[in-house]
C-alpha cells in the first residue's frame, strides 16, 4: 500500500481533500475542463465572487498553528470575576469536561443515533429537573427555557393567562427594581405587545392592594447581593391573589431557604 506522507502536516489535504495532483487532473479531464479556476468561472456567477485576491499569510501546519495558537492563549491574563448581576465564575467537575464539553459528539457535526441521543436527553433533563426541584422546593420543574430573562417574561405571561376572577382586568406586573437588569430589559420587551404594564420599584414600599396588580417578580438574592426573607411579602400577595415568580440563583439555594418554601408560585 502507497502511504503519501507528503502533505500529512497541512489541514487541508487531511481535512479537506486528500486529491492529489493527478487526481484533479483526472477529474477535470473526465468533466471536459481545463483548470479549476476555468470550472469555477463558469458555474459561480461573476457576480457574487470576489475580485480582489485574498489577502492572507501562508498557510500554517497543524503543528505550527498550535505552538502560535498556545503562545497567543498564553497571553490571557485571568481576573477575579467581580460583575453579580447573574454572572458567576464556576468549577466544572473533570467527569463533566472530558464527557461533555471534550465529547466531539457535542461540538462536530457527528449526529448520534437517534435512540441514543434521546435517551441522552431524558437522563440529563430529569437529572436536572429533580436537581432543581430538590433546590427551589418546587412541585414542578421545567428545562425548556434559555434563560432567566427568558423564564421570568414565560411567568409573567403565564400569570397574565391565569389571572384570578377578580384580577380578570388587572394588567399591571410589579418588578422588584433589585432584579438583574438584563432580567428587566427582557420583560419590558416581552410586556409591550401584549399590553401587560410594568411597575418596577422597591418591593418593601409597593402597594400590592392595587386592584391592578395581578402579579410579582422578586429577586433572590437581590443583584446587589442582599438577601431578602419574602415569606411575609408573598403571604400578603397571596391573599391578595397575586402571582408570585421568584428568580433564584441556584447555587445559593444550597445555603438560603427555598422559594418554594416561601410560598412563591414560580
Amino acid at each position: 500500500m502507497n502511504i503519501n506522507l507528503k502533505y500529512s502536516e497541512k489541514f487541508e489535504q487531511r481535512h479537506n481533500s486528500s486529491a492529489t495532483e493527478e487526481q484533479v487532473a483526472a477529474m477535470l479531464n473526465t468533466i471536459g475542463e481545463t483548470s479549476v479556476d476555468a470550472l469555477i468561472d463558469k458555474t459561480i456567477p461573476a457576480s457574487i465572487r470576489k475580485q480582489k485576491a485574498l489577502d492572507l499569510p501562508n498557510a500554517l501546519t497543524e503543528h505550527q498553528f498550535l505552538k502560535e495558537f498556545k503562545q497567543l492563549a498564553d497571553k490571557n491574563q485571568l481576573f477575579t470575576s467581580y460583575i453579580g448581576q447573574g454572572y458567576y465564575d464556576c468549577i466544572v467537575p473533570n467527569v463533566i469536561l472530558r464527557n461533555v464539553l471534550e465529547n466531539p459528539g457535542w461540538y462536530t457535526a457527528y449526529t448520534p443515533y437517534q435512540a441514543e441521543i434521546a435517551q441522552g436527553r431524558l437522563e440529563a433533563l430529569i437529572n436536572f429537573q429533580t436537581t432543581v426541584m430538590d433546590l427551589t422546593g418546587m412541585e414542578i420543574a421545567n428545562a425548556s427555557l434559555l434563560d432567566e430573562g427568558t423564564a421570568a417574561a414565560e411567568a409573567m405571561t403565564m400569570f397574565y393567562g391565569t389571572r384570578k376572577k377578580d384580577k380578570k382586568k388587572a394588567n399591571t406586573f410589579f418588578v422588584s427594581e433589585l432584579c438583574h437588569p438584563q432580567t428587566i430589559e427582557v420583560i419590558e420587551t416581552r410586556a409591550t405587545p401584549l399590553g401587560i404594564n410594568l411597575l418596577i420599584g422597591d418591593h418593601t414600599k409597593v402597594d400590592l392592594t392595587n386592584p391592578d396588580i395581578y402579579g410579582v417578580l422578586l429577586q433572590y438574592p437581590a443583584s446587589n447581593g442582599e438577601v431578602y426573607d419574602y415569606t411575609d411579602f408573598i403571604a400578603t400577595a397571596k391573599e391578595l391573589n397575586i402571582s408570585v415568580a421568584v428568580a433564584a440563583d441556584l447555587l445559593s439555594l444550597t445555603l438560603l431557604t427555598p422559594p418554594g418554601e416561601m410560598g412563591a408560585d414560580v
